[in-house]
């Protein structure tokens, strides 16, 4: 998709055009990478401004390497906001004008634009006494109360949609009421909720014992490891939330776990901070670096990721310098350590282009290499930066003793010993969302493809609306080059069908390679068993993952599909025309199940046959389904085939016909063919009933969706809101709750 379809234009125009206020608007989004460039440059020494202000244009031409979205809508526009995507707060004293203090200062950075995640777990639990005014405590959701209000009442003065995390300690006495916190459909809404996971804790799991729940040195009860545990994972099977952070893991693989202590992260978990911590963001577009796509000798171009790497970290460790600050603890925080969370996008993709599967071991493999590259790369650059500028002030030679270090190629660290680190830490993988549809709508982050096509509907000035096609970056150049060749399925592969170990090894894989944490959602069927889904988070702390986010359609968080209690049978009736014969009294046949990706509830298609001669013909076919809301097609469309078949004769055309419609937001790969529409699957089991074979596949064979399922988005109201990277975003118009 270019960068002119209608959706990259119309969010580049609303999200990231600069229109200032005495003159015209940028002419296009060439001219956004001129003043981003421009603005990054004002960071070097006078006589280099101009030579790295062209560098910088050629590293976000191409949208190859992708600023968050604070960098590209803010730079260079003189604007009173920050450039900063990423904050913790401050450390919650339990003192209420201290809590109340801590308010204030989160709402002043909302306020310019930037997200916030806080530790609650520092409020003591719910009666607890208050000692000096006779009173108990109201415990920290209550708090958390006071916070949704606030970041409502931010949004509604017209600032920048709010984004909060709200973390609690697995040990601490109202954890139990956290994780049901959610359940209530009206509170909380402007949180994501994360549980702090302790090595502790997950011993006492393993070992199938007791867990003290304390606030302080104070034991308040306690209670088996394994059902506080079930009751997490049940919450979050039944409405998405709350994630997992294993916080220990995060403080023991930190860079800087000897001079701080994170306890939260920011709101979509990529980047655990301690307080006061704030983080840039950026991304290496990969698909846009593959050589040769689609062909045996596809590959990323490693050469131009090392140097590309190179300037993105440049560029970032610049904005430190340039951009605005809340807070001036949060300016402190971010020149003393100089924190950046360079990632990627268009990983998917990219792997597609390679004929590389998602979550497959080659898929893995290739993975690992891009992004050991990209940290080679980026420790390098930042190395070199250290001789040129000096190191973050903060840098002692015991950092090279910490894990990330340590892994690090013998010349890397011997360049990184001789002159430092110019920042303390360097790559994460965080959501790309927005920017990653301005780039032509290339994969998001390391995410698998969400849908390959979807139908979106734009509302015109005049308040009609109009329908056009939105295409993945791959499955467009796949066309491009290939017109209407089916693609391969065992590559085109998408987040609907992915099973969730694929999404857990592809997500420690790169975690290997990452400084930070990786924002990424574990797709889930619906239906999948409960104890299966638990193990999910066992399995992404087996793995080695720093936390674990997933998603499975409940009645919680919506879903744009309803049905109704009991839906009747779609069936034709015997008031037919009298030119057709009259239905026996019994007739035999077989149903068949289809199971399409962008619906909740299976449909089951029954033929009955009647006897003819030496054989049987079909006689009448019924359509079922708990879906409603194809009711009425579904009904005409079966007492008209009804009527065809009852008439006789040859009614292979039949099958034929309904083979040949194709659906316009995208069909879907059943058993490794592409079938384009829900009514050619149909014509595909008259066919075989006709012909006397079992139909294939069943509803459990993979099935490739290029049409999810999708819930109604808060901003735009279409159905176009889908859960990934810890986030929900808008298909339709671009909002996104963390960004």
């Amino acid at each position: 998709m270019p960068f002119d379809a209608d959706i990259a234009s119309e969010i580049w125009s609303a999200k990231y055009r600069f229109a200032p206020p005495d003159g015209p608007p940028e002419s296009g989004v060439d001219a956004s990478w001129a003043r981003v460039a421009a603005a990054v440059a004002e960071a070097e020494a006078p006589r280099d401004r101009k030579r790295m202000k062209v560098q910088f244009e050629r590293a976000l031409e191409d949208f190859r390497f992708l600023p968050a979205g604070r960098i590209l809508a803010g730079a260079g526009t003189g604007r009173q906001v920050t450039l900063f995507n990423c904050f913790v707060m401050g450390e919650i004293p339990d003192r209420l004008e201290a809590i109340f203090a801590h308010l204030r200062e989160a709402a002043m950075t909302m306020q310019q634009g930037g997200g916030v995640g806080m530790d609650f777990s520092t409020i003591r639990p719910r009666g607890a006494p208050v000692r000096g005014v006779g009173a108990e405590a109201s415990g920290p959701l209550s708090f958390m109360d006071a916070w949704d209000a606030m970041c409502r009442t931010v949004m509604s003065a017209g600032a920048r949609r709010g984004a909060m995390m709200g973390c609690l300690r697995i040990d601490h006495p109202e954890i139990e009421d956290f994780i049901e916190a959610k359940r209530d459909p009206a509170r909380l809404r402007n949180f994501n909720l994360s549980v702090l996971v302790t090595d502790a804790f997950m011993s006492a799991l393993a070992d199938d014992g007791d867990f003290p729940l304390r606030f302080g040195d104070q034991v308040y009860r306690t209670i088996k490891a394994r059902d506080l545990w079930g009751r997490l994972m049940r919450a979050t099977y039944d409405g998405a939330e709350p994630g997992v952070i294993f916080i220990d893991r995060v403080n023991a693989l930190n860079n800087l776990a000897e001079v701080e202590t994170i306890s939260a992260t920011n709101p979509c978990g990529e980047q655990p901070l301690p307080p006061y911590g704030a983080c840039l963001l950026g991304a290496i577009n990969l698909a846009k670096l593959v050589n040769a796509p689609f062909s045996a000798d596809a590959g990323v171009d490693e050469t131009a990721l090392g140097d590309l790497t190179a300037t993105a970290v440049r560029m970032l460790d610049n904005v430190v310098d340039i951009s605005r600050y809340p807070l001036p603890q949060q300016e402190e925080e971010a020149k003393s350590k100089r924190r950046i969370g360079l990632g990627v996008t268009g990983l998917a993709d990219a792997l597609i282009f390679c004929g590389k599967r998602y979550g497959s071991d080659d898929g893995i493999a290739a993975t690992e290499r891009w992004l050991a590259t990209i940290k080679r790369a980026a420790y390098r650059a930042s190395a070199m930066l250290a001789e040129e500028k000096g190191p973050f002030p903060l840098w002692r030679p015991e950092m090279l003793d910490r894990p990330n270090l340590m892994s690090l190629d013998d010349e890397t660290r011997a360049l990184v010993a001789a002159h430092g680190l110019r920042n303390a830490c360097l790559t994460t993988i965080a959501p790309t969302g927005t920017t990653s549809l301005v780039a032509g709508n290339v994969s998001s982050g390391i995410e698998p493809v969400f849908a390959f096509s979807y139908i979106r509907k734009v509302r015109q000035p005049d308040g009609s609306s109009r329908e056009e096609a939105v295409e993945d970056y791959a499955l467009a150049k796949w066309r491009e080059m290939n017109g209407d060749a089916p693609p391969p399925a065992d590559t085109f592969v998408s987040a609907q069908t992915l099973a969730p170990i694929d999404h857990l090894r592809m997500q420690a894989a790169a975690q290997t390679h990452i400084d930070s944490a990786i924002s990424k959602t574990v797709n889930c069927p619906e239906d999948i068993p409960f104890e299966a889904f638990a193990n999910i988070y066992q399995t992404a702390y087996d793995l080695g993952c720093k936390g674990c986010t997933t998603y499975r359609p409940n009645a919680i968080t919506g879903s744009v599909l309803s049905a109704a209690p009991t839906a009747p049978s779609i069936e034709p009736t015997d008031a037919s025309p009298s030119a057709l014969p009259k239905r026996p009294a019994r007739l035999s046949g077989a149903t068949y199940k289809v199971k399409w990706p962008d619906s909740e509830h299976a449909l089951y298609v029954t033929i009955n046959d009647v006897e003819e001669g030496d054989g049987m013909r079909p006689f009448e076919i019924f359509l079922n389904s708990k879906n409603m809301e194809h009711y009425a097609w579904s009904l005409a469309l079966t007492r008209m085939m009804s009527a065809v078949f009852r008439r006789g004769g040859d009614v292979r055309f039949v099958a034929e016909e309904l083979k040949a419609v194709f659906d316009p937001r995208g069909g879907a790969w059943i058993g490794g063919r592409y079938v384009p529409s829900v009514l050619a699957a149909i014509g595909d089991i008259v066919q075989q009933h006709l012909d006397g074979v079992a139909v294939a596949p069943s509803a459990e064979a993979p099935v490739s969706s290029v049409a999810p399922r999708m819930r109604g988005c808060p901003r735009c109201g279409a159905a176009g809101l889908v859960r990934k990277e810890g986030c929900d975003s808008c298909l339709e118009c671009g909002y996104s709750k963390c960004g």
